[in-house]
Order: structure tokens, then sequence, then C-alpha cells
């Protein structure tokens, strides 16, 4: 009972997912309307070809049977020549066809691909931190190119080898007897319904190759990108360990699939035996009895092995196209999840002039348990130096991931000069925000090119300017390529204070109104930290400014300082003023004077 549920829920899944690949590759097939009718073209031609080659067999073999003065040598070769002929015109127009749909089906990979890489990154930052980047990138790999097999196999091979069937068994009922049609109809019946039957149970076995293939990529992957942490703790055993396993659960889920194919295939190999076995005996028999020549018993064996082979070959593709539908079906969940923040219908472009930023009433959690903004109300204005400071858990992340509206808040309004984020475009807002990461992960390119990624359209010029205001200069003309050199993977060739005026100078070449400075110094030395904020009070200038603070003593000389507590705003005022004041802000700078005090 359990087994028919969960075939009846493939079939549901299928018709489902049938529609859906359709409405993608419809589009593809109209652009490319006349490739595709010329393919379709020369598979008709190929197939024509070889459904004449049993008949010239025949004739071939009826006259060599016959009186060599009946026949003469010309008329032998010119059957040989129709035959070789009839050969390559078969061969070559398949060829054709595929060179032809080729093209069809590689715009559709790249198509549905750029699709699906657009998709990935409109997703909320809630969906990015859960994902399993090694399986996600295998699914994307395996669904695209189980759709460039469905388009090429279904339209050239199970249509076609159907209508070759259908042929072959009109012509042998008419010329041999409803017998030999017969054996030909049962057979194939036989063959198809058990492939079906046997397809739709293995499909289990495949969907558990394709997971355990993407756990183990997800397991190597992550481990090569946090290659420093498994040094530090040295834990490459432990790693390969965990390799092993997830290693050993594909082996487990590819030899249970290997056995799968190996009774499918097997009983394949017997329906074809017997109906060959059966057809060949009946036409033998026939040759003795004298009802047909040993033309026609050349033609019938001819017309059971061209059909047999695209029948055994449609086996395969059918196991195929259930395996590439398994992996089109991941591949559209991912198409499928809907991001949780999303333009509004009537979004318009943000319009900056001063550049004030404003939270109004802002609650936010992560998930109903928990609660991290509780009614935050603030304003900076335009110009504004402002910092945002508090203990761990205060919120002040968040207000950088809610203001770049990663996240949309559960209730209450941000407004960037006046306009609330929610009604403008997503690209405009982020357009309008510069930010320095605390953590800045670099791309494994050079360094001029990691600098021109704050606004790619800048000329060599301009990435120049920019490492001068992130005082970068005179690292950069240390290094023997200069902004040719390459930063390694995340950036790791560089120290923690590079990177971070790295992302300064990325900030600075976006030349955005706000600038966002998110305790990018909390990682770093005395010297480094010296220095970045160097560069970043020469920025800040030109920008209104909001700066998650860990260290106090970096924001001393901001315009304003806000100091959350349990996701509100709790004080507010300068330096001096909130020192005065002995409160929440008070404590804070004590403590960490007593930390300095210590580590010295």
């Amino acid at each position: 009972m359990h087994n028919l549920q969960t075939e009846d829920n493939e079939i549901e899944d299928t018709r489902v997912l049938l529609p859906k690949l359709w409405a993608r590759i419809s589009p593809i097939l109209s652009d490319n309307r006349g490739r595709v009718g010329i393919a379709l073209a020369c598979l008709l031609l190929a197939k024509s070809a070889l459904l004449l080659i049993p008949f010239l067999l025949k004739a071939l073999v009826d006259g060599l049977d016959q009186n060599p003065v009946q026949v003469t040598t010309s008329v032998i070769l010119f059957m040989v020549a129709a035959y070789g002929t009839a050969r390559f015109a078969n061969t070559m127009f398949a060829e054709l066809r595929d060179t032809l749909f080729g093209r069809v089906t590689e715009r559709a990979m790249h198509r549905i691909g750029l699709d699906v890489f657009k998709h990935i990154h409109s997703l909320d930052l809630g969906y990015h931190l859960n994902r399993r980047t090694g399986g996600l990138a295998r699914d994307i790999e395996r669904g695209t190119n189980g759709i460039s097999f469905l388009m090429r196999f279904f339209i050239f091979n199970i249509a076609p080898t159907l209508f070759e069937i259908a042929m072959v068994a009109t012509i042998l009922l008419i010329n041999y007897g409803a017998e030999y049609s017969l054996i030909v109809l049962v057979s194939v019946g036989l063959y198809g319904a058990f492939s079906f039957r046997a397809t739709r149970w293995r499909t289990r076995y495949i969907r558990e190759v394709n997971a355990a293939d993407s756990d183990s990529n997800t397991r190597a992957v992550d481990s090569l990108i946090n290659y420093e942490t498994v040094k530090y703790f040295n834990n490459e055993e432990f790693e390969a360990q965990r390799y092993d396993e997830s290693l050993e659960q594909w082996e487990q889920a590819r030899r249970k699939n290997r056995l799968s194919l190996l009774a499918l295939n097997g009983g394949q190999a017997i329906i074809i035996a017997l109906s060959q076995t059966l057809m060949l005996g009946l036409a033998a028999l026939s040759v003795q009895d004298g009802d047909m020549t040993l033309g026609d018993f050349v033609l019938i064996n001819q017309f059971m092995l061209q059909l047999f082979i695209p029948l055994s070959f449609l086996g395969f593709v059918y196991r195929e196209i259930k395996a590439s539908l398994a992996s089109i079906e991941r591949l559209f969940r991912v198409l499928d999840h809907e991001p949780a923040v999303t333009d509004a219908p009537e979004a318009g472009l943000l319009k900056m002039a001063s550049g004030g930023v404003e939270f109004r009433q802002v609650h936010f959690g992560y998930g109903d348990d928990r609660q991290v903004l509780s009614g935050l109300d603030f304003s900076i204005g335009g110009g504004e130096t402002v910092a945002l400071v508090g203990a761990s858990g205060a919120g002040k992340s968040t207000v950088v991931k809610l203001l770049f509206r990663f996240y949309d808040p559960t209730s209450g309004s941000i407004f960037l000069d006046g306009q609330n984020i929610r009604e403008v475009t997503q690209d405009s807002l982020r357009s309008a925000v510069a930010i320095v990461p605390q953590d800045c992960v670099l791309f494994n390119d050079s360094l001029l090119e990691n600098i021109r990624y704050g606004r790619p359209s800048a000329t060599d010029e301009e990435v120049e300017a920019a490492v001068g205001a992130a005082y970068l200069g005179d690292f950069v003309t240390r290094l023997p390529e200069g902004l040719n050199t390459r930063v390694g993977e995340r950036g790791l060739k560089l120290s923690g204070g590079e990177r971070q005026r790295v992302a300064i100078a990325r900030a600075v070449l976006k030349s955005a109104p706000i600038l966002v400075f998110d305790e990018a110094t909390s990682s770093l030395d005395s010297e480094s930290e010296r220095a970045v904020m160097q560069a970043f009070r020469a920025l800040a200038g030109h920008h209104t400014a909001l700066v998650i603070a860990h260290r106090l003593s970096t924001i001393v000389d901001a315009d304003r300082i806000l100091v959350l507590e349990n996701g509100q705003l709790v004080e507010q005022g300068r330096h001096e003023a909130l020192l005065a004041s002995g409160g929440r802000y008070t404590a804070l700078w004590q403590a960490q004077q007593r930390e300095t005090e210590q580590q010295v």
C-alpha cells in the first residue's frame, strides 16, 4: 500500500513537473522554430532511409539467390550502391539533426541556467544562510543537464521510435500476415510495460544516489571553504572521516541503483530475446515451406534488429528521463522558492537628496522565539555621522540588514529621505547604501578587480583614486604585481586590515550617499585599526554615516551615539555627554577600559 501511494505521488509530481518544464522550454523552441523544423525534416529523412534498408537487402539477397543470368552485375552493383547510400543517408541526416538541434538545447541550458542563477541571487538572506552550496551547485548542474537530455531524446528518440514501431508493424501485417505484426506489437507492449513499472520502482534509488551525491559534494566544498579552520583545530582526519561517511552512503546508494539496473536490463533482455527468437523461427519455417523467399527472411530479421536496437535504447532513454525528472524536480524546487522580500508592484526608484535615515517603531525577530528589535526609533540627518553601540545581541547588525532590506520589519517602517524603503525598488535602495562589513570577503581575483567590484563600470583611474582615498597606496606599491596581485580564495592572502581597506576602497568607488561601517575594526590590531579609521573618517565626511561600533574608542568623535539595549534605544548623545550621564554607555565604556588595562 505504501509503495502504491508513493508511485501515485510520483505520477502527480510528474504531471505537475512536465507543464512547468514545457512552460520554460516552449519559448526557446518557438524562438528557434526554423532550426527545429529543419532538424525534424532531417529526422524524417533519416528514418525513411532506415526503413528502406531492409527492402534493399531483400532485393539484393533475392537477386543473388536467383539464376545469375537473370540478374546482371550492374543491377547487383546498383542495389549494393543503393544500400550503402541509404546507410550513409541514415547516419548523415541523424548527425545533421543532432548538430542543428544541439544549438537549441545549448540555448535552453544557457537561459535556464541564467534564470536559476538570477533567481538564487533574488532570494532573501534567510534562504542563503540555510543553503548548502555544494549540493545546490550539483542540483543546478544535474537539473540543466536533465532538461537538455529530455529535449533531445524525447523529440528525437521516443517519438521516432514509436513511429518506426507502427510502420514496421504495418509493413509486416500487409506483406506477411497478422501473426508477424502481432509478435512485434505484443513484444513492444510487454517491453514498454515492464520498463515503465521497473523504472518507477527504481526511481527511489536514483533519488537516493542524487541525495548522497549532493551531500558528499557539500561536505567536500564546506571543508575546503573552511580550510583554515580545519587546520587551526587539526581536524583533517575528522573531516576525512565525515567525507568518508558521506561517500559510504553514496557507494551504498550506487550499489542499490546498480542492482536494480541489473534487474531491469535482465528483464528487458529476456523480452527482446524471446520475441526475436519467435519471429525468426516463424520466418524460417515459412521459408522452408516455400511461403517466403530468403530475401523475405533477411528483411524480417533486419526489421527486428533495427526495431530492437532503438527499443533497447528506448529503455535506457526512459530510465534517464526518470532520472532527469528527479534532477529537474530538485532544480524546480529552487525556482519555486519565493523570496521573502520582494519589490512592491508599483515600486519606484529611490530619490536621494540629503541622505537622511529614519527608523520608526521598528519591530523585528528571527522567528517567533527570537525577538531582536522592539519599537526601535531613531533618525539620522543628512551628512551626519552616527554610531550605534550596545552589548552583543542588542540588535546593531540587524539594523544594517533591515536597512539593506535583507529582511522586512515585522512592523514599523524605515525611511530614506522620507521614502519608505518598502515602496522603492531593492536595486535603487542598495545603490544608495555602501558598506564596509565586519568581514570583507574577496573574490579569488586581482586586487584591481576586487576593488572595482564596488562599481564594475569604473575606469582604472577611478579605481586608483579609490585606492588613494582608502590609504592603500603604500601597500599596493610594495606588491610585486601592484593592483594585478591576486588576493587568493576569499582574500586570504591579505591581512584583516588590508581587507578592510579594500572594503573602504570599494565603498569609495560605489560613491553612495549613505555609508555603513559595520564593526569593521573589531578584529584588527591597534595599528591596523588606526589606518582603517583614518581612511573611514576621510570618507565619512562626505556621506551620511552609520557606524556599528564594538570598540567605543573608535566613535568618540561621532556627531551622535545611539545606545541599544534589548532592541530598544535607551540613550543617545555625544560621547562626553553620555559619559557624564552615568548611564548604560558609561558602563560599556568603563568595561572596555578595564579590558584594555588588563591586556596591557
